[in-house]
């Protein structure tokens, strides 16, 4: 006889007070009092758990594995209903099963649903509702047959002078002992000069830590692949940022659905934002390659939704998943090596896009969720973005073409002149001319190109950042509409630039700084995305020219060179992401 295990456990409330329990349960009707793991219901009251964290995935479940059914199992004591609640990928509901219980004692209950049903969307939760008496429920559980694949698991984190809060996210790890148990090692790989204090984390002999040169997120999630799958051990591991605010059961979901998947497939978390916990990133993602644009929401995807509004109904699945949670199952890592080293950024995208290819989808798991620095307060205008275009264009040459990125690179830096962005026009260049230079260029694992490009800003004031207090008097001017006709738009704003016409100087809000309201003015003292402080902006006619120049030439080599270069890429992608390979960059001192 298959034995069950849990796909998923039930809790009430977030592991920490800053993040709101609408997420967890619903109060429909009377009085009920929560806690982590247990409900209280008074009379003639009603619960639900209809919420992100709430729901069992049971599309994906029902898509991905080959699981017939799943049992709700909850401990209860009192008396009332309980309801096995199901929806469908118009989020319509129906119960599916129920049962009353009437007991002074804790006794569990069971209620089972088909997984036959969702193929388009949908999930299933509990409902409980109580007439004259009071009932708690605890310990709520979803169990579904079948042994697993059996491979184990481990947790690998990549930190970077965050002790702090490196420390808090493996203590949170800690603290959920039933998590911690399912993993064979957590390792941390630390790539920073001030050493993260692990030791204090709480996680006893299953602490691996290793301390390598800064290699950038690429080398310490490949630092921790590599790590994980030595000695002859074969676990899911894990990759987990070390900024993030966990939820422990995300990691046991990723676990428990990976294991049974019909076939080996990345399963990846959904990114919730920290600064507004209750909304959704984007709920699975795919790359715009050839305008270099990443977490494109899918068709029909949610992106910056309220989750205590929307319910990730309809079934939607990503070309691939974020690294900030993300298993990666040890049939993947044979399958295909590690990563690519490109120090920051696509490497997780161009690793999920070569585990398609190979035959290994990316599932992003509903209702599996961390909370993630806010992507919408971040400023494009500092030195990752040379990272973005250059990696983004090499992630273009292994999976995708060219087609219109020549284009859209020209508009890219004509948007940047006019808008007196210099330093990012000369990281845009930067950019391209690394990537023409071919594999080369990710030689030394990233180290000299931050170097480069941290210095190449430095070289550029308007990357500044100043206190809003020291240019409070300068007036704000609120931007028009966007263009309905862009090119004419850039057209008028470039004759501008040439005659020397301009509506002086102004303050502009993050969210009015687009490129055809800031070129209006000679000096505009702009909010940074952050909001801690502004950036001010001067035009500078001379500069400007000599970098429209040098663009107009990296640009006409892109266009001459880009596929002799991919064609190179391609080539060296093999080597490039061997272990033994790896391995040089690891030992660097």
């Amino acid at each position: 006889m298959i034995g069950e295990r849990t796909a998923q456990r039930t809790f009430f409330a977030p592991p920490r007070d800053r993040e709101p329990a609408e997420l967890y349960r619903e109060i429909v009707a009377g009085s009920a009092t929560a806690s982590r793991t247990a409900f209280a219901l008074e009379p003639h009251a009603r619960i639900s758990t209809n919420t992100y964290f709430g729901r069992f995935p049971a599309s994906h479940w029902q898509r991905w594995t080959d699981v017939p059914r799943v049992t709700l199992r909850v401990r209860t004591r009192g008396s009332g209903m309980i309801f096995l609640m199901a929806s469908d990928s118009l989020g319509r509901e129906r119960t599916v099963d129920s049962a009353r219980v009437h007991s002074a004692e804790s006794e569990y209950a069971e209620l089972t649903a088909e997984l036959n049903r969702f193929a388009d969307g949908g999930g299933l939760w509990l409902e409980a509702a109580t007439e004259n008496r009071r009932l708690r429920i605890d310990d709520v559980r979803w169990l579904v047959p079948g042994p697993g694949r059996g491979h184990g698991a481990v947790v690998a984190m990549c930190t970077h002078n965050r002790p702090d809060e490196c420390v808090a996210t493996l203590r949170t790890l800690a603290a959920d002992r039933e998590c911690l148990d399912a993993l064979d090692a957590v390792f941390v790989v630390d790539q920073g000069s001030d050493p993260a204090p692990v030791e204090r984390a709480g996680l006893g002999g299953k602490l691996r830590y290793v301390r390598q040169p800064n290699l950038g997120g690429a080398g310490g999630f490949a630092r921790g692949l590599s790590e994980a799958m030595t000695e002859g051990r074969r676990p899911h591991v894990v990759l987990m940022d070390d900024d993030i605010v966990l939820e422990p059961e995300t990691v046991l979901r990723l676990i428990a659905f990976a294991e049974l998947t019909v076939a080996p497939a990345i399963v990846g978390s959904q990114m919730l934002q920290l600064l507004h916990p209750h909304r959704l990133q984007v709920a699975a993602e795919y790359a715009d390659l050839p305008r270099l644009r990443a977490g494109r929401p899918v068709p029909g995807a949610f992106q910056d939704v309220d989750l205590r509004e929307h319910k990730l109904d309809l079934h939607v699945d990503g070309e691939y998943n974020a690294w900030w949670t993300c298993l990666v199952p040890p049939e993947v890592v044979e399958s295909i090596g590690l990563p690519l080293p490109m120090f920051f950024q696509w490497d997780d995208i161009e690793y999920g896009l070569r585990a398609r290819a190979a035959g290994h989808p990316s599932i992003t798991l509903a209702g599996a969720g961390v909370w993630h620095a806010d992507f919408w307060w971040k400023d494009w205008d500092d030195w990752p973005r040379y990272f973005s275009v250059r990696n983004g264009l090499i992630v273009a040459a292994l999976h995708g073409d060219f087609q219109g990125t020549a284009a859209f690179l020209a508009g890219e830096l004509a948007r940047y002149l006019v808008s007196m962005r210099y330093a990012l026009a000369a990281t845009l260049i930067l950019a391209i001319e690394d990537f023409l230079r071919g594999p080369e260029v990710l030689s030394d694992g990233g180290a000299q190109a931050v170097a480069a490009v941290r210095k190449l800003r430095l070289e550029h004031p308007e990357t500044q950042l100043r206190p809003v207090s020291s240019v409070a008097s300068t007036r704000t001017v609120r931007s028009g509409p966007e263009p309905s006709r862009p090119g004419l738009v850039m057209a008028k704003r470039i004759a501008w630039h040439l005659l020397g016409k301009s509506h002086g100087e102004a303050a502009v809000s993050a969210r009015d700084s687009e490129w055809w309201h800031v070129a209006l003015f000679d000096r505009a003292v702009v909010t940074d995305p952050s909001q801690e402080g502004v950036k001010i902006r001067h035009r500078d006619r001379a500069l400007a020219r000599k970098l429209a120049t040098e663009g107009a030439k990296v640009l006409l080599r892109f266009r001459k060179e880009a596929e002799q270069a991919a064609d190179q890429y391609r080539a060296a992608l093999p080597d490039m992401t061997a272990k033994d390979s790896w391995a040089q960059h690891f030992n660097k001192s």
